[in-house]
Parts: structure tokens; sequence; C-alpha cells
């Protein structure tokens, strides 16, 4: 009897722990996805403190990088290397500003929204090239208010 209540706890406590996981979000980077031509897809990525996001390379000749002033206070800026995956682990709430270098001016953007949008200000306020700005304006119009 004291086996079996043993046993049910480590049962519970298992599936318990693992249901705290944190998640990997998958974001595709491609020369043509549904919004059009270079492209991460999907560019708007809501997670959690602790959750990973996943950049693949799809598609040749890509990259993933964070943009600069769009990142949370503590936040480690990163950026991989072309035709690459590259991790992220999101620790800090707010928002990450991602760009594929050689296509930013293109359009080719995603934003990571984690927890509250702490430095949700900063990031409206930064600066981009071409078809980026608008890609941007339409990604962070989506950001819930805190």
């Amino acid at each position: 009897m004291k086996r079996t209540m043993a046993l049910a706890a480590a049962v519970i406590a298992i599936a318990m722990a693992s249901g705290a996981q944190a998640a990997d979000h998958q974001v595709q980077m491609l020369n043509k996805g549904e919004k059009g031509a270079m492209v991460f897809q999907p560019d708007f990525i809501t997670a959690a403190p602790g959750d990973t996001v996943t950049f693949l390379p799809t598609d040749k000749s890509h990259d993933a990088e964070s943009v600069k002033g769009m990142l949370p206070a503590g936040a480690e800026p990163f950026k991989g290397k072309m035709s690459e995956k590259i991790t992220v682990t999101v620790d800090a709430e707010g928002v990450y500003g991602v760009k594929c270098t050689p296509h930013y001016g293109m359009g080719m953007v995603a934003l990571i929204v984690v927890g509250k949008p702490a430095n949700l200000a900063e990031a409206q306020a930064v600066k981009h090239p071409g078809k980026a700005k608008k890609a941007f304006e339409a990604l962070l119009a989506q950001v819930p208010a805190n």
C-alpha cells in the first residue's frame, strides 16, 4: 500500500513538473511565406519567461538578430550565423525585435512578446529602414496593452 501511494505521488509530481516546462516556439526563415517574400513565419510570437524561440533556416541566406533598442532590460542581444539555426531563451519580460540582417530593409522582421510588454514605448521609438518600418508598425499594433 505504501509503495502504491509513493508511486502515485511520484507520477503526480512528474506530471505537474512536465506541465511547468518551458515551451519552444519554432520560427521558419523563408524566401517566400504566407505574407510574401523574405519573411519569418510566424512573425509575431507570444512567449512566457523562460521559453525558447528557435529560428530555423528553412531557406538559406537568412539569419536572426536582435534589433538594437528593441530588447527588454536585462535581455542579452543575439545574432545568429547565416543559414544556421539559433535558439534564444527569452527570460526578461517585454518586447524583442528581430531582424534578418541581409533582408531587414525588405521587411524581414519578427516580434516576440514575453509577458508584459514593459519596453513597448522604447520599441515603438526605434527607426527602421524601408519595408521594416511598416512591418514593425503592424507587429507592434498587435501587442496587447499592459
